[in-house]
Parts: C-alpha cells; sequence; structure tokens
C-alpha cells in the first residue's frame, strides 16, 4: 500500500517568530542596518541650515538623475522631514522621474497620491508634465485617480488635449471605450474641444470591442463638432465594418479613405495603409489585398515600397507566406526590390509552411540583390530540404551561407549537420565531416556530437564507436559528458548492456568525467527497456555512492520500468521507501504509478493514491486525472469516472479537450452496445 498520509514537505507550515514579522513589511530598501547608517552619512551636511532649500533640492536631484539611486533620495527627505523640512514641487518631480525611470509606477502614483493630500500640489505645467510621466505605465485607471485627485484640490486644473488622447488610447487598448468616451465629455467641460485624434482613437476602440454602431455615433458627433477626419479615422471604420463582414459598406469606405489619402500627411497616410492592410490579412479579405498591390489605388500618397513591404509583412503574420512571394513578384514586374527582413519573413515563413522549394527559389532570385538568409532562416530551410530529401539544393544553401561575411563556419557546419541527422544518410556525414577538414574548418565538440548523434539514430553504433574512439585518440577534439552519453544510449538501444557499462563505470572516469544525473537515466531507461530491471536498480544504487543525486526524472524511469516488468511490489515499495521521503517527485512521477496502477488492474489503489495525494497538500495536474478517467472509461465505469470530473474540479482544475474526449468515448461505447442490444432483440423478435 502506498504511503502518502504524511504532510507534504512542500506544503508544510513555516512558523515565523513575531520579532522578524516586520522585516516582510518593510521594503528592502529600507532596511533596519541601513537606516542606521544614513544620519552619520548626511550628518555633517544636516548641519547646514534645513532653510537652505536650494542645496537640499539639488542634492535630491543628483540622486535621482545622476546617481539613479531614487531609495537614496527618498531616505534623505524623510530625515529632512524629520527636521521640518517641507518637500516642494521640484522634490516630488525629481521622485516621480526616477521612479518613472526605474519602472516603479505603481510607486510613483503612490506618490503622486500623497502629495496632492499633503497639499503639495505643483503649478498646471508640472503636473501635466507628471501626467504624462505616469501615462507611461499604461494603467489609464491609476492615473484618472491621480487626475480626479487634482481636480478636488485644485479645480482649475485641466490635463493637456495630449494627456486626454494618451488617456482616451489606453481605456480603449484595454476594451473598455465607454471609459473613454467619458473622457471626452470630461473635456468639453473643463474647455478643451477634441481633435481628430480624439475621435479616430475612439472609433477605433469602439470598432475593437465590435460595436460598430457606436463608432458610426462618435463619427457623426465628429462630423458636427466640424472635426475633419483624415485617413486614419477611416481606416479605423473600415477594419470595424469588415469584422462585422459587410463587404458592401467597407468599399464604400476604402474608396473615401483614398480620396482623403491624397491630401493628409505622409506619416498619416502610411499609418492608415498598415491599419487598413493588417485589417484585410487578419479578416482573410486576401483577395482585396492583391488587388490593391495591382491597382494601387492610393497613388502617391503611400511610398511604394512601403506599401508593398507592410503587405509583405501583414501576410506572413497570417501565416499566408505564397501570397507574399507573389507580392514580391509584382514588386519585380515594376522594378522595384523588397526590403532585405521582409524578404527574409517570406523565405522563412515558406521554409516551415512546407514550401521549400518555392523558398529556394526565392533565395537564388535574392542573391542578385545582396539577400542572404538570417542563420535561424537558414536553419528552417536547411532542415526543410533535407526533409524532402533534396539534398542538392541543401548543400547549395550551406555554400550560400559559409560565402557570407562575419559567420561562425563552424556554427553554419553543425546547423547543417543537424539537418542531416533528419534522414538516413550517413555517407553524407562523413562526406561533410571530411570537407570541413579539407576547407581548414576545424570541427568542436558540438560538430562531432551531432555527428555521433546522427549515427545512433540512424543505428550506426559502429561509427559512432569509430568517431568516439578518433575522438579519444587525439585525432578530433577531446569528447565530453554529452558524447559519453549518446554513446551509451546507443548502445543500450542495440542491447549492448555491457558496453555501455563499461562506459559508465570504467572509461568515463579513467578519462575524467564523471557522469551526471542525465547521463545515469539515460543508463536507467535503456536497461529497464531491455528488461534489465535487477541491473538498473543496481547502477540506481551506485548513484549516491558517485555523489549524483536523483531527480523527479530518474524515480519516473524507476516507476515506469518497474510497473512495465511487471514488479508493481517493487515500484509501491520504492515509492514507500524512496520518493516520498525523499520529497522529490512530480507530475510526471505520479502519473509513472497511476498508468502502472491501472494498466495491472487496479483501478481503485490508483483511484485511492490519487485522492491521498491531494489529500497530503500534493496538487496534481489535469493528465493524471485523464489517466484514470480514461482507464475508468476503458472499464466502462461510468459513475467512477464522473466523480473523478467531479474531484478535479473541487480541486481547482477544469477538464480539458482530453477530458471530454475521452468521455465522449465513453457515451459512444455505451451507444454502440445499445444499439448492438437493441438490433439483437429485434432480430429474436422476428418469427
Amino acid at each position: 500500500m502506498f504511503i502518502v498520509n504524511r504532510p507534504h514537505p512542500t506544503t508544510q507550515l513555516i512558523r515565523i517568530p513575531l520579532s522578524h514579522l516586520s522585516t516582510y513589511f518593510t521594503p528592502s530598501h529600507t532596511e533596519k542596518p541601513q537606516q542606521e547608517e544614513q544620519p552619520t552619512q548626511y550628518s555633517i551636511e544636516l548641519e547646514n541650515s534645513i532653510t537652505n532649500r536650494p542645496y537640499w533640492t539639488r542634492k535630491i536631484h543628483e540622486l535621482c538623475t545622476r546617481h539613479r539611486n531614487v531609495d537614496e533620495a527618498l531616505r534623505l527627505l524623510d530625515l529632512l522631514r524629520l527636521r521640518g523640512y517641507l518637500p516642494d514641487s521640484l522634490n516630488l518631480s525629481s521622485v516621480i522621474h526616477a521612479l518613472c525611470d526605474a519602472r516603479r509606477f505603481d510607486e510613483a502614483h503612490h506618490r503622486f497620491l500623497l502629495s496632492i493630500v499633503s497639499l503639495c500640489v505643483p503649478d498646471q505645467r508640472t503636473c501635466n508634465v507628471l501626467i504624462a510621466r505616469l501615462l507611461d505605465s499604461k494603467t489609464p485607471y491609476a492615473t484618472l485617480q491621480c487626475i480626479r485627485s487634482l481636480f478636488r484640490v485644485k479645480p482649475e486644473f485641466v490635463p493637456s488635449v495630449v494627456n486626454y488622447n494618451r488617456l482616451i488610447n489606453q481605456f480603449c487598448a484595454i476594451s473598455r471605450p465607454d471609459e473613454a468616451h467619458r473622457l471626452v465629455f470630461d473635456m468639453n467641460k473643463r474647455g478643451h474641444f477634441p481633435n481628430t485624434v480624439t475621435f479616430t482613437t475612439l472609433i477605433g476602440g469602439f470598432c475593437r470591442v465590435g460595436e460598430v454602431g457606436a463608432a458610426y455615433k462618435v463619427f457623426a458627433e465628429m462630423r458636427e463638432r466640424e472635426v475633419v477626419p483624415n485617413s486614419l479615422t477611416y481606416s479605423a471604420l473600415v477594419c470595424g465594418v469588415f469584422s462585422k463582414r459587410d463587404v458592401q459598406r467597407g468599399m464604400e469606405l476604402m474608396c473615401k479613405l483614398w480620396e482623403t489619402m491624397k491630401a493628409g500627411e505622409e506619416s498619416v497616410n502610411n499609418a492608415a495603409f498598415s491599419n487598413l492592410i493588417d485589417c484585410l490579412c487578419r479578416e482573410g479579405f486576401f483577395s482585396d489585398v492583391f488587388r490593391i498591390a495591382e491597382d494601387m489605388p492610393q497613388g502617391k500618397s503611400v511610398n511604394g515600397e512601403f506599401a508593398y513591404g507592410q503587405m509583405i509583412d501583414s501576410l506572413c503574420r497570417v501565416g499566408r507566406s505564397h501570397g507574399a512571394s507573389r507580392i514580391v513578384y509584382l514588386m519585380r514586374k515594376k522594378g522595384l526590390k523588397p526590403g532585405l527582413a521582409s524578404y527574409n519573413n517570406i523565405v522563412h515563413g515558406l521554409s516551415k509552411e512546407g514550401g521549400c522549394m518555392r523558398a529556394y527559389q526565392l533565395l537564388e532570385e535574392g542573391i542578385d540583390f545582396g539577400y542572404s538568409p538570417s542563420e535561424y532562416t537558414y536553419k528552417v530551410l536547411v532542415e526543410s530540404l533535407c526533409q524532402e530529401l533534396d539534398l542538392d539544393k541543401a548543400r547549395k544553401v550551406l555554400h550560400v551561407m559559409l560565402t557570407k561575411e562575419g559567420v561562425d563556419r563552424t556554427r553554419i557546419y553543425n546547423i547543417y549537420l543537424r539537418a542531416l541527422c533528419l534522414i538516413n544518410n550517413p555517407t553524407e556525414l562523413l562526406n561533410v565531416l571530411v570537407f570541413m577538414l579539407e576547407t581548414n574548418v576545424q570541427p568542436d565538440v558540438i560538430t562531432l556530437n551531432t555527428v555521433i548523434n546522427g549515427f545512433c539514430k540512424m543505428g550506426r553504433t559502429e561509427e559512432a564507436l569509430r568517431v568516439l574512439n578518433d575522438m579519444m585518440m587525439g585525432k578530433f577534439c577531446a569528447p565530453d559528458a554529452v558524447t559519453f552519453t549518446s554513446i551509451i544510449s546507443c548502445l543500450l538501444n542495440v542491447g549492448r548492456s555491457q558496453e555501455a557499462l563499461n562506459l559508465l563505470f570504467q572509461v568515463m572516469p579513467e578519462k575524467g568525467f564523471s557522469p551526471s544525473v542525465v547521463t545515469y537515466n539515460a543508463v536507467l531507461r535503456g536497461l529497464f527497456k531491455l528488461k534489465e530491471a535487477e541491473e538498473a536498480m543496481k547502477v540506481f544504487d551506485i548513484m549516491p555512492i558517485s555523489g549524483v543525486a536523483a531527480d523527479s526524472t530518474t524515480y519516473a524511469i524507476i516507476i515506469e520500468g518497474l510497473c512495465e516488468s511487471d514488479i508493481i511490489d517493487e515500484a509501491k515499495k520504492f515509492w514507500d521507501n524512496v520518493i516520498w521521503p525523499s520529497g522529490i517527485h512530480d507530475d510526471y512521477v505520479y502519473a509513472a504509478i497511476l498508468k502502472g496502477l491501472c494498466c495491472s488492474d487496479n483501478f481503485e489503489e490508483a483511484r485511492h493514491f490519487l485522492y491521498e495525494l491531494v489529500d497530503s497538500g500534493v496538487i496534481p495536474n489535469i493528465v493524471n486525472y485523464n489517466i484514470l478517467i480514461d482507464n475508468a472509461c476503458k472499464r466502462g465505469l461510468k459513475k467512477e469516472a464522473y466523480q473523478i470530473v467531479g474531484e478535479m474540479r473541487k480541486n481547482g482544475l477544469a477538464p480539458d479537450a482530453v477530458t471530454w474526449r475521452i468521455l465522449d468515448k465513453l457515451h459512444g461505447s455505451v451507444r454502440k452496445q445499445f444499439c448492438l442490444d437493441d438490433s439483437t432483440l429485434r432480430s429474436e423478435e422476428v418469427p
């Protein structure tokens, strides 16, 4: 029987002496030892008159700006207050700026509110500057609270239009356009007139949450106030209309957008065009994007290369790299060159989406105007070509990267070798290694480990051992622990356990390597697969003698191996005597135990084990519950399956897609059985 009724080590209560509780409520920057040192630090300076405000203002400002030490500035302010010094708006401004620079926005908001309550309120210009800094936090509710506090203490204060617009934008960004709209009424009440930016932001905010009708009302309000909409306004409205699939109205607004662009500023037109193309790609209107690319209805209002680049980026962002390559074709036909970054996005996307042949074609075409793939794109492309078994093209891509200036040639070869490991071609692996030596590129340990790993995956154990032997003989660089781990795993996979153990216990120590827990885990996994459970447990007993501590992966391997070896009683004892007392166990260990119990027809014991884990303070993940539910469904135990679902919900876990799929199979088998029984009854009724 599993023992899990002892308190879990991670859930034991930690008792803290009352004398130490104060440290939990005191910030680390105001610890007692530092506070005791401060009077001596400023003792000489504090002997000066406390009324020397310029001196102290400069001192606080220097601490906040030059020294970037806002905590020291706050401690100095506390000392000055004890001697009757009253901080002014300059001190507040220095502290708020320093806190915002340190990204401590919550504290900055709090300090600003405290200064308002204490009637230390700066002038209107300084207040607007500080609000602008607080808006950098992108927490509009906290900033609005500061502004409302200012209204109560200083009724004549009016935030600037820029601050109002930023606050409106932040409320729209968190999908609260109604709050943003109320700020427009507040602007009117305080004598500010909303401008084009204000209404455009509001329209975009309402469209973002799907309230296109409200967006149209704001647009009408904009016209009533004689505020002229710009191209960005129309693009925001177009996005909302297309999101509702109102294509006809969207096309009408797009025509107005092109007309408005003719008189618009370049920066605004660029933003509007980007917004429109992003929306069309996001909503799936790709044919309209290609029509715009061919007709260019915006004319010269938007730079051609910028427009095409935006189309490429937007199409790649939604996984339409083939469509983006079509845009490149249109560009080249018009004599324009795509940006290298955009071009690389296309090649990368095509390589990931199974279009490596088209990606290779674009690579060859791009060489003419100076394109070469980034290292990551090269990795994805060469792996895709190897998986397509087109080694000729893969070699050409390798050559392109080797001729690129400033690259680590060994690393480029390593990426290519790793790609070759995906296919069964040991000859090519050796050819590349020889070619590296012929071109004076020295293989490093990563290169040789990659080659050995490739041979091991292909089942070429002798070739892998030959490379290891050459490394130990000094023909290449010396092997490392990863090299030995790969070889040991390879030997175990082909059943050569004695050779693997010889490497582990004799060769590695002779070469000065101490096996890590990763190496031991590989040995244990291999031995259990060979059904050598007794040998595996001997290896486990040697681990602490060798100074290697087992981890949760070790325990999961052992539990799974013992269960698969049909010695479930040994697995139970191992849990009781070793794993639970160690306190080193995770969801993988629990899953191994549950699977073992379920496979050995011990469903009830598995269920009690999971419940006892929960009672002991452990919170198993949903995978563990799904193992039990699946076993209950396979046994036709519908009631027990739903009881486990109920227990899962009690412990704060919601059923996932796997859970529902398992339960659906249960109902499917019940329906199938019902249909079979019904057909049998009807056949018996036939005379």
